[in-house]
């Protein structure tokens, strides 16, 4: 799906104007259709309100049109009105890619990141202010950069971030920067509060509804020194490699919260305990929602929180499919929430509730999901005795244990059938038949679709349970952006330190990533912010080197003028680039 603008021609007194809509291609049953995330109007109108001189970053960063204090490089001279310049020696020097760095800074600035920072890491002997460093590897890892050594050897020449923010660019080097992850992370609680504040005063969040989730994020390397790094269930389809698990809290408007790292065998039930006990400890012990999927559903989990005076909404385990067979086959009591999905609220014991949800949609997808690993899972049987009844094997231990790689492989169809290696007279290995479990697949292939929810909340509404779990979305969506677009696998480092710093840093771009997301929507621009950033690279700022006649040469540096679509949304945001000419220094 992406987003661009749409001219949208109209008539008026036998003039024909230009109106302009931000528009974006999704996909419908009949194809891909156009949908419109909001008008614009004239783009001409927003042009002059648009361009701003080069004063005072701060002002720019944060929307304001006063406080002029300085200028974006240093104070510099104002340019001569006339000067008469050797048109022929021109020259464009030093050109900067400027557009994204802008984004982060304005971004960070927003979110009041820059004064939390300088606050907790006051300005020493070091030749580079730390909560600079911060700012350049968030803005670094908000640019989709992996790596520190990526960030000092290629992206920083390459950016005006430098510039921006007055730092020398040949002392922003590897070693500054492992130092600063150093710094940073014992900032991390003041940082969390922070946000929370921020998302306090922004949606009124109360802590009072948290959606957690579970992810593993993988190494390259042994990390042999990190405990840590641990193999276990990978998400990243990389069981060969060891990994660490991050549970994140987040907001039901997808603001992160929280996070804490766990070993990479840590399994996710044995989190929950964990994660409540830091968020009572840091934001109190107050009646609270947790919003989990089943993964965290454990008898343990339940009497703790219930324990704790504390309310959950958990997906539950599929084996209580079974226990609610005839209620999912009764047609009564079933309330629709849209075409293809209805919910039903059935008691349960004490005070919790269960939903029963069915959804065609998802019995769809469940379904081909199946058909598609029994199609490859037989194939790979089939391939097996094939070679087997050619060429029968001695080593009937290796045709078993090649077996049970392809069981692994494919586990949801593999698990409806058992597998025996079949002998011939001599004990050679001559063939696998396949025995299904009675029942088993024609069970699943009926409960496709079906999923329970419980909860001991007050609320008896099915339809209002089934919003609030739905949400937990957000969270997997946040996971999604960590991991695509801000670069949190693999990771590189080994010290456990340097890998929870390098985290730290993940969960900062992200929040940097939501609250852009949150400005573009209040701007009426949709949320894709990475289709915008996107946008934001045509803007670059270069040196532009002016021959005079009288011998001498003027260096300016200027922002080149985004194109006229890319400005009206600037606009829109009232994010204002410097356009006005500095002189620099020969």
């Amino acid at each position: 799906m992406g987003m661009f603008l749409k001219r949208i021609p109209r008539k008026k007194g036998g003039e024909v104007y230009d109106y302009w809509a931000l528009t974006k291609t999704v996909r419908t049953a009949n194809g891909p259709r156009h949908q419109i995330v909001s008008y614009l109007g004239k783009l001409d109108a927003g042009d002059q309100e648009y361009y701003h001189s080069w004063d005072d970053i701060d002002a720019l960063l944060d929307g304001r049109r006063d406080a002029v204090q300085g200028e974006l490089f240093g104070k510099q001279a104002p340019l001569p009105a006339w000067r008469q310049i050797n048109v022929s020696g021109i020259e464009v020097e030093r050109v900067r890619e400027f557009g994204q760095a802008w984004v982060a800074l304005a971004v960070w600035r927003r979110l009041g990141l820059g004064k939390l920072f300088s606050g907790l890491m006051p300005e020493g002997r070091e030749d580079i202010r730390w909560d600079l460093i911060a700012c350049v590897l968030t803005a670094a890892k908000f640019c989709e950069q992996d790596t520190e050594n990526a960030i000092a050897g290629e992206w920083l020449p390459k950016t005006a971030l430098c510039d921006v923010l007055g730092l020398a660019e040949e002392k922003v080097n590897l070693t500054r920067m492992y130092r600063g992850l150093d710094e940073i992370l014992a900032h991390k609680d003041a940082v969390c509060a922070h946000l929370q504040s921020r998302w306090g005063e922004w949606f009124g969040t109360k802590l009072d509804f948290m959606l957690y989730d579970v992810t593993s994020s993988y190494f390259e390397g042994a990390c042999e020194i990190n405990p840590l790094a641990q193999r276990g269930y990978s998400r990243d389809n990389r069981p060969d490699c060891k990994q660490v698990c991050i549970g994140l809290v987040v907001t039901p408007d997808g603001m992160p919260v929280g996070y804490e790292i766990f070993a990479g065998n840590r399994a996710d039930t044995t989190t929950m305990r964990e994660i409540v006990r830091l968020m009572e400890e840091k934001y109190g012990h107050a009646n609270r929602i947790w919003v989990t999927d089943r993964g965290m559903s454990s008898e343990e989990n339940i009497e703790f929180l219930e324990g704790r005076g504390s309310s959950y909404l958990m997906g539950a385990p599929r084996g209580m499919l079974k226990r609610y067979e005839a209620e999912f086959n009764d047609g009564d009591g079933w309330q629709p929430i849209r075409e293809g999905l209805s919910v039903k609220l059935v008691k349960g014991g004490g005070s919790e509730k269960y939903v029963l949800c069915k959804s065609a949609d998802r019995a769809a997808k469940e379904q081909a999901m199946l058909q598609r690993q029994l199609e490859k899972f037989m194939a790979g049987i089939e391939k097996k005795n094939s070679l087997l009844a050619e060429n029968p094997s001695k080593k009937t231990q290796s045709v078993q244990q090649s077996v049970g790689r392809l069981r692994e492989r494919y586990p949801s169809a593999s698990r409806h059938f058992e597998c025996e290696v079949l002998s011939n007279e001599k004990g050679e290995a001559c063939g696998i038949a396949l025995n299904g479990k009675p029942g088993q697949l024609e069970w699943a292939k009926r409960t496709h679709g079906a999923y329970i929810l419980r909860t001991n909340t007050d609320c008896e509404d099915p339809a209002e349970l089934w919003k609030w779990y739905i949400q937990l979305t957000e969270a997997e969506s946040a996971f999604r952006d960590l991991k695509s677009d801000l670069a949190l696998r693999p990771i590189y480092h080994h010290l456990q330190r340097r890998v929870e710093a390098h985290i730290l840093v993940c969960f900062l771009s992200l929040c940097l990533w939501r609250t852009l997301e949150h400005w573009m929507g209040v701007s009426g621009l949709g949320d894709e912010a990475r289709q915008f950033l996107l946008e934001m690279r045509q803007v670059h700022s270069m040196d532009i080197r002016l021959p005079t006649r009288q011998g001498q040469s003027i260096r300016i540096r200027v922002v080149s003028k985004p194109e006229k679509e890319l400005a009206a949304l600037l606009s829109r945001m009232k994010l204002r680039l410097p356009n006005v000419p500095l002189e620099l220094k020969m």
